[in-house]
């Protein structure tokens, strides 16, 4: 096996950095889209290029909580990423859904969202079952800027 090491710079940040302290989703500065109830934003820690998560403005844990009229937003906000990843970066399909609570893998688990993951083939390889390594082609600042060329153009 080489000895070459693979290069993932803005994972350091998030594996050496503090756990806890104020919810992302409670302070969405960065969203990249905001609807009534809920709003979209990358994850900063992507699984592929164009990994977003739409989550409701309200600090929620469970989908029990939510009320139809933040139920709805979010698979508004949920189709409206899909189509715009789908004109940004023409992926051939999605994984979607909600992890709820740490044992289904959800990493912030106080605080409900939902994954939009693209997928493209071939997009799996080794790196995930070997060493719990994904490769990342695309810098997140590139992505944000082509979802949000794509948002606006879905007005």
């Amino acid at each position: 096996m080489s000895e070459r090491p693979l290069w993932a710079p803005w994972r350091i940040e998030y594996i050496t950095g503090p756990k806890g302290g104020k919810c992302v989703f409670c302070h969405p500065e960065a969203a990249l889209e905001r609807g009534t109830h809920c709003f979209t934003m990358l994850n900063a820690y992507p699984y592929a290029p164009g990994h977003v998560m739409v989550a409701p403005y309200r600090h929620v844990a469970g989908l029990e909580e939510l009320d139809d009229d933040e139920l709805l937003d979010m698979m508004r906000l949920a189709r409206r990423a899909v189509l715009a990843v789908k004109q940004a970066m023409a992926p051939a399909g999605f994984n979607t859904g909600l992890n709820l609570g740490k044992v289904a893998g959800a990493g912030i688990a106080e605080h409900l969202h939902m994954h939009v993951v693209p997928r493209w083939e071939g997009d799996f390889n080794f790196m995930p079952l070997l060493a719990d390594t994904h490769v990342i082609p695309e810098a997140l600042d590139a992505t944000r800027e082509q979802l949000t060329d794509a948002l606006r153009k879905l007005e």
